[in-house]
Parts: C-alpha cells; structure tokens; sequence
C-alpha cells in the first residue's frame, strides 16, 4: 500500500504553491517532509487528503488514482488528516470529540483513546477548549488509533507544545508507525522527524529539492538552514 502524489501542481487562486510534485509515503514506512515556511508543505497534506484539488497531476492510493475524490471519500479508503492546531472542538467535552472522530465506527471510544493518551480517560467530561494544549494535541491525535487508518498525514503535530509533551507526542508516533500504516510527518523539530523516518523529502518554494534516506543529508545543517526549524532538544 502507499500514497503517492504524482506531477502534482497546486494553490490557491492565482498563486500556485505545489510545482510538479511527486512524493511516495509507503504502508509501514514514516516518511518526513521538511523545508522552510511557505515551502508547500502543508498545501501538500491538504492535497493528499482531499481538501484541496490539483490543477495538474494525480493522487494514487495503492492501485487506484483518487485525484479529485472528496475528504470524507478518502476518510473511507483510509486517509486520516492531523491538520496543524489544535483540531477540536472546544465547547464539547472529550468524549462528544472522540464520538464525533469516530462515528459509531469504534466501541468505547474514552476506553480506546485512553489507551494511547491516559489522560483523556480521566478527562472525558471535561470541556476540551479548557484542556491545556498538549492535552488537546493528544486528543486530536487519537483518532489516529481509534480509526486504525493506512495512511496518516500530520501537520507539526508538536507545535507549541512543552517538550515533556513532544517526547510523549513522539512515543505515539512510533507506536503509530509500528501497526503498518503510512505516516506523512511535517514537523518542526527536523532532526527528530529524521531521527523516526524512513524517508525524507526536502521542499523548497514549492519544488522537491531533495528525495531519499536520512542519512544521506545532514539533519543539523538542515534544521538549521530554515528559519523556524526547530533543533532536537528545543
């Protein structure tokens, strides 16, 4: 299985973000895409999950081409989108968030999702808008585990958040990866994004400039070439 992005062109309007891009995330594999603000990377994810058209190019998932399916299409084939912030609904309480994530598509949804985030067991009445942030970040990322998706596009999933948070965000992320499906990671924290990938591809103004493992490329000098790259230990 994998998501592929073929020759995709794509924007806004009359700007054009994305220029004959072609990116792979393969079924059990992490594959990081990094590059400085306003490379393209989020305008990518929003592609690959249906929320915005392409003007040239295709979506692939597996054998089948996507391209031009709506989001709750691909929800269905699998597709699950982190997007950046704090993706919930704050005036309902946990547990109405996680019905909502999950339809009725999940058993226990509290039970389920405390299973990867503790805390949300014991927070399931509270009001999620008054949760801190990495509470909140955990709740939005686990409809990542309740829906057992194949592929899974997060947008820096840590950002804002206390680095006691980040590791506890990372450790998801691996358990995430280890159950076989494909993750397509944008994040901040560049070397640690390196550090869990299979793959890495490099934007820049739109372009890939960089495709391939990460250990061919420096994971310093890279963070540090962008401005709002964030080192490991931030």
């Amino acid at each position: 299985m994998s998501l592929e992005l073929r020759g995709v062109t794509a924007g806004y309007g009359d700007t054009v973000v994305l220029r004959d891009v072609h990116v792979v995330a393969p079924a059990g594999r992490v594959t990081a895409l990094v590059g400085p603000n306003g490379a393209g990377k989020t305008t990518l994810l929003r592609v690959a999950s249906g929320l915005l058209g392409v003007r040239q190019g295709h979506v692939w998932l597996d054998d089948d081409e996507v391209t031009g399916s709506s989001p709750y299409a691909l929800v269905a084939r699998g597709v699950c989108h982190v997007p950046e912030g704090r993706a919930v609904f704050p005036n309902l309480t946990v547990r109405e968030n996680l019905d909502l994530f999950v339809g009725r598509a999940v058993d226990d949804p509290v039970g389920r999702a405390a299973e990867a985030f503790p805390i949300l067991g014991r927070r399931s009445t509270q009001l999620a808008g008054t949760m801190s942030g990495g509470e909140q970040q955990m709740l939005a990322l686990a409809r990542a585990y309740l829906l057992e998706p194949h592929y899974v596009l997060l947008d820096e999933v840590s950002m804002g958040l206390a680095p006691i948070i980040v590791d506890e965000v990372f450790a998801f992320l691996e358990r995430l990866a280890a159950t076989g499906c494909a993750l397509l990671l944008v994040e901040q924290y560049v070397e640690r994004a390196l550090a869990m990938a299979d793959f890495v591809y490099v934007l820049n103004r739109g372009r890939v400039g960089f495709a391939g493992e990460p250990r061919e490329i420096d994971a310093a000098e890279l963070a540090a070439e962008y401005l709002g790259a964030q080192p490991a230990h931030a």
